[in-house]
C-alpha cells in the first residue's frame, strides 16, 4: 500500500514518484477535498473516508484485499495524519509513504521560525481548552486548525487566560495557489472565518498582572478553583516529585478533592494520562472545570467511592491517594492493582491515618516522611511564622522480585529482625 502527501498545491506540487503510485492504484482512499485534488489520468476507484475515520480504516482496507491501493493524506501522513492508523492496522513494513512537506513546515518557512524551536499543538479532533497548558510568555506555537472558525476560538481562550496581547497570524492554503494569510491580535481580533485549510502562528505574550503559570508542579494555589479540599503548593510540588511522572504515564488520584495533582501530572508532558476518583458529585464537576481551564481536558474524572470505583479501572502506573485512607481495602486495593514497579503515594494530616500508613510502612517498606511548610505573618508590628498542619507522607515502589525488594535498609533491618 502507497501512502502519498499531498499539498494544497494538488497534482502540480507532488514528484514523478508519488504521481506514479497514483496513477497506477486500482484503489484511491482518501478525504474528498484530497480526492478532488487528483485529475482523471488517476483512474482507480475513488473512496472517501467515512466518519468517524479511526474506526474504518481496518474495515475499509480488509473490503478492498488484493488491489494496489493508494491512501492520500494532507501533507506529512506522519504527522498528524493517517500514516499513524494505517501502520497500527499494516505496521511499517506493509506501507510505503511519500511524504509532502507539511503545513506545519510551510507556515515556520513563512513566518521565520526555526521548527526545532516552535511548539505545534492541533486541535483538529481535539478541544482547544488543550491549548492553555502550552501559554508560556515568549513561546512560539504552530495550531493545527480544525476548521474556519478555529481562529477566533484560539482567540478568545488567549484573552480569558491572560495572553491578550498575543500575536496571531492565520496562514490559509499553505503552498497553494490561494496562499493567504490574516494578523491581528488576541485582544482585537475580529475577523470573519476564512478558509477551514488554515494554520495559526502564535506568539505569546502574557498581560500585565497575568498569572504566571509555570512549567513544573507546584501551580499557585489561586490557579484552582476548591473549597479547601485542596493539596497545597509546597506539599503538591513535592508529591509530585515522588510520583516521578514519566511520558505515557498513567496515575490513579484517588480522593481528587479539586484535582490538582492528577492536572499537575498530566501538565508535566502531553503523554500523561490521569484517572481522578472523587465520591463528591460537586467536588468532581469542580476537578473537570480545573482541568478544562489549565489545558487539561483529558484528565478522566470517576464520580464515586473507592476502592468500589477502582474495579475496572486501566493498570496505572502511580497511585496517589489524597483521602480516604481509612476506607476498609482501599489501600491494599490500590496496592494489588499496581504492576511491579509501580509507585504509590499517600498524604495524610490525621493521626489516624498517620498510624495506617505507619504500620504499611513497616509491612512494604518506601520512605516515611512529613512535610511541614511555615507562612510569614504578620504578628502586631512584628512579623512571625505561622505553622501549617504537617503532612505525613507514605511513599513505595511495588518490588519486582521477592517480598523485600525495593525496601528501604531500614525497613529490610526490620524485616529480618536486624534492628542493629
Amino acid at each position: 500500500m502507497s501512502v502519498v502527501g499531498i499539498g494544497a498545491d494538488g497534482w502540480s506540487g507532488l514528484p514523478d514518484a508519488a504521481r506514479s503510485e497514483l496513477m497506477d492504484a486500482q484503489v484511491l482512499i482518501g478525504g474528498e477535498r484530497q480526492l478532488g485534488l487528483l485529475p482523471p489520468k488517476c483512474a482507480g476507484r475513488r473512496v472517501a473516508w467515512p466518519s468517524p475515520l479511526r474506526p474504518a480504516v481496518p474495515v475499509l482496507l480488509a473490503a478492498h484485499a488484493g488491489n494496489r491501493i493508494a491512501v492520500l493524506a494532507s501533507g506529512d501522513p506522519m504527522f498528524y495524519g493517517i500514516g499513524r492508523a494505517l501502520t497500527e492496522v499494516l505496521g511499517a513494513d506493509g506501507l510505503r509513504v511519500l511524504p509532502h512537506p507539511s503545513s506545519v513546515s510551510y507556515a515556520c518557512a513563512r513566518v521565520g521560525w526555526p521548527l526545532e524551536d516552535t511548539e505545534v499543538i492541533t486541535l483538529v479532533g481535539r478541544p482547544a481548552a488543550r491549548l492553555a497548558a502550552a501559554l508560556h510568555n515568549g513561546r512560539r506555537l504552530l495550531i493545527l486548525s480544525a476548521d474556519a472558525t478555529t481562529p477566533a476560538v484560539v482567540a478568545a481562550l488567549l484573552r480569558d487566560h491572560g495572553f491578550g496581547p498575543s500575536p496571531l497570524r492565520v496562514l490559509e492554503q499553505l503552498g497553494g495557489a490561494n496562499e493567504a494569510w490574516t494578523d491581528g491580535t488576541a485582544d482585537t481580533w475580529a475577523h470573519p472565518p476564512g478558509d477551514p485549510l488554515n494554520v495559526i502562528a502564535v506568539e505569546c505574550r502574557r498581560a500585565p498582572g497575568a498569572a504566571h503559570l509555570g512549567a513544573v508542579p507546584g501551580l499557585p494555589d489561586e490557579a484552582y478553583e476548591h473549597d479547601g479540599q485542596l493539596t497545597k503548593r509546597h506539599i503538591r510540588a513535592a508529591t509530585l516529585g515522588v510520583l516521578a511522572p514519566a511520558p505515557g504515564e498513567l496515575l490513579w488520584d484517588v480522593g481528587g478533592g479539586s484535582g490538582s495533582v492528577a492536572i499537575e501530572w498530566m501538565r508535566a508532558h502531553p503523554s500523561c494520562r490521569a484517572i481522578t476518583v472523587e465520591r463528591d458529585p460537586v467536588r468532581a464537576e469542580r476537578i473537570t472545570r480545573n482541568a478544562e481551564h489549565l489545558g487539561v481536558p483529558g484528565l478522566r474524572v470517576i464520580t464515586g467511592g473507592a476502592p468500589d470505583s477502582l474495579a475496572e479501572l486501566p493498570t496505572p502506573d502511580a497511585v496517589f491517594i489524597g483521602g480516604g485512607l481509612t476506607v476498609p481495602g482501599l489501600l491494599d486495593a490500590c496496592w494489588e492493582a499496581m504492576p511491579a514497579g509501580g509507585r504509590l503515594v499517600a498524604n495524610t494530616v490525621t493521626l489516624e491515618s498517620e498510624a495506617l500508613l505507619t504500620e504499611q510502612y513497616r509491612r512494604r517498606g518506601g520512605d516515611l516522611v512529613r512535610l511541614a511548610v511555615a507562612h510569614a505573618v504578620p504578628v502586631g508590628g512584628f512579623t512571625g511564622w505561622r505553622q501549617a498542619m504537617p503532612v505525613t507522607q507514605w511513599s513505595v515502589r511495588k518490588p519486582s522480585v521477592g517480598p523485600t525488594a525495593g525496601f528501604s535498609a531500614q525497613a529490610r533491618a526490620e524485616h529480618s529482625g536486624d534492628n542493629r
